[in-house]
């Protein structure tokens, strides 16, 4: 007992470190193929594909080698995977980077890299679960007693690693640092499984080749059924990630896209799958019968997801008091109401996330118990059904990453893809009331009726966004697709505020800090012919870029594709003069993608360059405010270009400046350059008074000779190479992105 406890400590571990590299290596994946959201989808499904495999390499290994070599050969999958680890930000960032980094390349290009770049460590990742139930296994009489147990104890070893490496690791180390602590734990995990070895006496595999040849795997007997057990886990893990990506959605918004949502949703959804599994080896599971009650499980868990959404949609609305608690969550800058701040925190944060994710996570674990309880019926086939089951179950979730994420949101929105997750509701409950002697009729139309209802209750794509954001009832211009969500929505003062992702980003009409983004640069600039702004927003930095009429050429980088159409159907509505100036302004290109993988794909040199006001504590925002981005930027600049940033913190000034020599500030927006910026009031009044520009702003209703004027008589604070420069250790850099994880 002493050494399954152990084996259990060991799969903890194991489980921790997974996570640790997962949110580091698809960190560092992004720099590659961009943080959008179809190239995260190629690298989740990357991952996923290498486990598989792993899963059923290890199954093959596991039943065919005696029980010290199966503990060996544990140690061995965590030795490789330490090593690979050792390695791995110097092959992901300094090689792939840095050579693919800068490459136009396809979709399929872009699945073939991820799957390549992960296939070592998540093969041995694989390998580890068949590999340990049949370190812990070798009872004939109950095959299946400890997969349920070593899964839920290895998936909140996972939650676990999540929160550490979000609350913890990611502010206080640089990646590298990070990839050690997990190396470390992997071979501790090693050493710990080669001295159970050593205490193991000497044995013969337990599949000998004569019982090999008299139980054929798969039984010819049993073939059939078993290929129809694969296809059930790969329908279930199917459901299971859709789940996921639809939640990681709602978080999105709900916790405004910040640099923790990631962690918080691995948090919720690895901790509830493990409880469920944990809890699936209780004495009142094991009674159940376990086919039916794994069908029942996959039945309830889509309509226990969408039943959570739709109260919760329905909630906002009808609940005393829950409107206004909302709206206070889902403000626009400025203080919420004082005595609701806290506990709309608390229920933002925590309670919300829990009460969508936690019931069908829950029941998703009690389902993997229940589907090794039906399968597991011959301990010298255990591990390689343990092995294809998982690999069944990667195959569907694998699937559900690329047809969720890179279809069904696109085509459907969040509130089409619960629809089409009814669909398996329904089939699993056709063959639940099949297994209690029911008619195919009778069984076939409450299935229909079930699954029909339940689509019922799914609120539409409007309504659940606009209640998300605080709105009830009319009001909210919502769109979206794959990359995310959308919204724009009146505030008290009659200004429309727009949301990218749950993120109040800039407001209509135009002016303040984003006008002063793009005009005040290319006022200074002699002749901004070409010129570029990362970030769509409201488009008022974009539209400002446009004040000169030198400029023949203005890109606008948006990487949540739906915000240029929200503003177009504003446009379309209202009659803002200033949007529609940039709606229909021809030197305009949208681009929808990742500003940066842009910037470095691209072969156009700028005059002038602006990230648009990023929050630094947004989901991959340390990609825009670290020193390797400031060198991008310089080095897609024309001889005297201008770099322009909004500068929130010290440390993103000090980031700037390690990269320009000539750096001025005023207030929070900093402009860079490689030569000095030389500033002449009476040319910009000139260029003020060009009737192009007076013309553009005074339509807009923006007095930008008042706002420009101001900055004027502010003077800049201005850094030249003479300056001292602060150290590397006050830097925001691509491997440890300080600001972005609220490092003090």
């Amino acid at each position: 007992m002493t050494s399954h406890r152990v084996v259990l400590a060991l799969f903890v571990a194991s489980g921790a470190t997974a996570l640790i590299y997962q949110i580091i290596w698809q960190r560092l994946l992004t720099l590659v193929m961009g943080a959008d959201a179809h190239s995260t989808t190629i690298i989740v499904a990357s991952f996923m594909a290498g486990l598989g495999l792993g899963s059923l390499a290890g199954g093959y290994v596991a039943d065919r080698a005696g029980q010290r070599a199966r503990f060996w050969a544990f140690a061995a999958c965590e030795l490789a995977i330490a090593a690979f680890a050792l390695l791995s930000v110097g092959f992901y960032y300094d090689v792939l980077y840095r050579e693919l980094g800068t490459r136009e390349v396809s979709m399929a290009a872009m699945a073939l890299i991820g799957f390549g770049a992960t296939l070592w460590p998540t093969f041995f990742m694989g390998a580890s679960l068949p590999l340990a139930a049949r370190m812990l296994t070798d009872n004939p009489r109950q095959p299946a007693r400890w997969v349920a147990t070593l899964y839920g104890w290895n998936t909140i070893g996972a939650a676990v690693g999540a929160v550490v490496t979000v609350a913890w690791l990611l502010p206080g180390l640089p990646a590298g640092g990070i990839a050690r602590v997990g190396a470390a734990l992997n071979l501790a995990c090693a050493v710990l499984a080669g001295v159970l070895a050593l205490r193991l006496p000497a044995a013969l595999p337990v599949t000998t080749p004569a019982a090999t040849a008299a139980v054929p795997w798969p039984d010819a007997r049993r073939s059939r059924r078993f290929r129809f057990w694969l296809l059930a886990a790969a329908l279930s893990s199917f459901v299971a990630l859709s789940l996921e990506l639809v939640w990681f959605r709602l978080a999105g918004v709900i916790l405004r896209s910040n640099s923790r949502t990631f962690g918080v949703l691995l948090l919720l959804y690895l901790g509830g799958l493990g409880l469920g599994a944990l809890a699936a080896n209780s004495a009142r599971v094991r009674r159940w019968p376990a086919a039916r009650a794994f069908f029942m499980l996959q039945a309830a868990i889509p309509l226990l997801a969408i039943g959570a959404v739709s109260l919760l949609v329905a909630g906002v609305a009808v609940l005393p008091g829950a409107g206004r608690m909302w709206w206070s969550v889902a403000r626009f800058e400025g203080d919420p109401l004082a005595d609701l701040t806290t506990l709309a925190a608390v229920l933002a944060g925590a309670v919300v996330p829990l009460w969508l994710i936690s019931g069908p996570t829950f029941l998703m674990g009690l389902g993997f118990g229940c589907l090794h309880r039906a399968v597991q019926s011959d301990v010298l086939l255990l591990g390689r059904r343990v092995g294809w089951l998982q690999a069944a179950g990667i195959a569907g979730a694998a699937s559900g990453a690329l047809i969720t994420g890179g279809v069904a949101l696109d085509l459907l929105g969040t509130s089409g893809t619960l629809r089409l997750l009814t669909l398996p509701t329904g089939l699993f409950l056709w063959l639940v009331l099949r297994d209690l002697g029911r008619s195919r009729a009778v069984a076939g139309m409450t299935a229909v009726a079930t699954a029909a209802a339940t689509m019922l209750m799914v609120p539409s794509s409007r309504v659940l966004w606009s209640h998300l954001h605080g709105v009830i009832g009319p009001g909210a211009i919502v769109q979206e697709d794959g990359s995310g969500v959308a919204l724009i929505r009146p505030d008290a003062e009659g200004e429309l505020i727009v949301y990218a992702n749950g993120r109040s980003q800039s407001q209509l009409p135009y002016g303040g800090i984003h006008t002063m983004l793009g005009a005040f640069p290319v006022l200074l600039h002699p002749d901004p012919v070409t010129v570029a702004a990362i970030g769509l927003g409201s488009g008022n930095t974009a539209f400002s870029l446009g004040a000169r009429p030198e400029t023949t050429r203005i890109e606008s980088i948006e990487i949540v594709g739906p915000v240029l159409a929200a503003l177009q159907a504003v446009g379309r509505r209202d009659s803002d003069a200033g949007l529609r100036a940039l709606l229909d302004d021809p030197r305009v290109k949208h681009y929808r993608r990742d500003g940066r993988s842009h910037l470095a794909r691209t072969m156009t040199r700028y005059d002038v360059i602006e990230a648009d006001a990023l929050r630094p504590d947004g989901a991959y925002a340390g990609h825009l405010y670290s020193v390797e981005y400031f060198a991008l930027v310089s080095a897609r600049l024309k001889p005297g270009g201008f770099a322009v940033s909004w500068v929130p913190t010290a440390r993103t000034l000090d980031s700037m400046r390690a990269v320009f020599p000539h750096v001025m500030v005023w207030g929070e927006i900093a402009i860079g350059s490689a030569h000095a910026i030389g500033i002449d009031r009476s040319v910009v009044q000139s260029r003020l008074d060009h009737p192009f520009t007076a013309s553009r702003f005074r339509a807009a209703g923006v007095d930008l000779s008042v706002m420009v004027n101001e900055m004027l008589d502010e003077p800049p604070q201005i850094y030249t190479p003479a300056l001292a420069h602060p150290g590397p250790e006050g830097f925001n850099t691509d491997l440890f992105p300080r600001d972005e994880f609220g490092r003090p």
